[in-house]
């Protein structure tokens, strides 16, 4: 069972690095455009960003702590 939620965990955590990932560049690329005065989204990024990418990274850190968590208690439990 743990290692099913694990793996599930970790599955998850993938994709949510890759959406972190893109969201990322194109906020470098809307960001170069914006000041150059060419219009590349810069405006859909910024409205995407408190419910698409701020979410994603709370969810990436918060997995990441509790998948190390969960491997660390059963590292523990198997030792005893």
């Amino acid at each position: 069972m743990k290692e099913k939620l694990l793996l599930w965990l970790d599955r998850f955590l993938i994709a949510d690095v890759f959406l972190v990932i893109i969201g990322f560049f194109w906020f470098a690329i809307a960001l170069m455009g914006r000041s150059l005065g060419i219009s590349l989204g810069w405006d859909i990024w910024y409205q995407l960003w408190q419910p698409v990418f701020n979410p994603a990274i709370g969810i990436l850190f918060t997995g990441a702590l509790l998948s190390w968590l969960i491997k660390k208690v059963g590292e523990k439990l198997s030792k005893e």
